[in-house]
């Protein structure tokens, strides 16, 4: 087991520059293309990551990292296969959560909201962007299912990537986009001495509510 001790004597000093309320914009889709646009530039390893938790139908938690390949004022996207326990999860219960984790910056965004399948146009227009590999990944994988050895997989991949050898892979059934539509999204920056800034924005009919909330 690892030494409690040792990680209890784990910590980082947080030291990000100030979040001030006047320094928000009044729209928190605004203001988080702006940090992300600073953590592209501060260079960030994968800065589109985000943990998605989800619930299932019985009342069970589970989190897992996704990549953002949209965000407009209508929301955050992601794809996954339908039929994977995150794509069953939102069928059951639409609220979910992004987490996004900024370490360079000492930076969180955390976004609630519900989500919904996006239009299989949508979907087909990514899909055709992908590497070729991925496409037949994504008709190979019975994503979170169980398997009883990598063979298998591999096994499944080589029969899709002969049958699609021809011509371009088309879109599975099963796989495709979720939009996360935000109801909140909380914006941290974090301090010395764990006085943390933190403000969130809570959705008001058409507008946005947004509050200090301790660290």
């Amino acid at each position: 087991m690892i030494d409690k001790e040792r990680l209890q004597l784990l910590r980082h000093d947080y030291r990000g520059a100030p979040l001030q309320r006047e320094m928000l914009s009044d729209n928190p889709l605004e203001q988080f293309h702006v940090w992300f646009e600073e953590a592209l530039k501060a260079d960030v390893d994968e800065p589109n990551s985000m943990t998605l938790s989800t619930v299932d139908s019985s009342g069970s938690p589970s989190a897992r990292v996704v990549l953002l390949k949209e965000v407009s004022h209508n929301g955050f996207v992601f794809f996954t296969n339908y039929g994977s326990r995150k794509g069953r999860d939102l069928v059951h219960n639409p609220n979910a959560s992004l987490l996004f984790f900024w370490h360079e910056l000492f930076r969180q965004v955390i976004i609630k909201g519900r989500a919904e399948k996006i239009s299989r146009e949508e979907s087909e227009a990514y899909f055709r962007t992908r590497p070729q590999e991925a496409c037949i990944g994504a008709w190979a994988s019975q994503q979170s299912e169980k398997i009883e050895n990598r063979e298998e997989l591999l096994s499944r991949y080589k029969m899709y990537q002969e049958k699609f050898a021809g011509g371009p892979v088309p879109l599975p059934d099963t796989w495709g986009g979720f939009r996360v539509y935000p109801d909140s999204m909380e914006f941290w920056q974090g301090r010395e001495s764990r006085l943390h800034d933190r403000f969130i924005y809570e959705r008001e009919g058409d507008s946005w509510k947004i509050s200090m909330l301790s660290p």
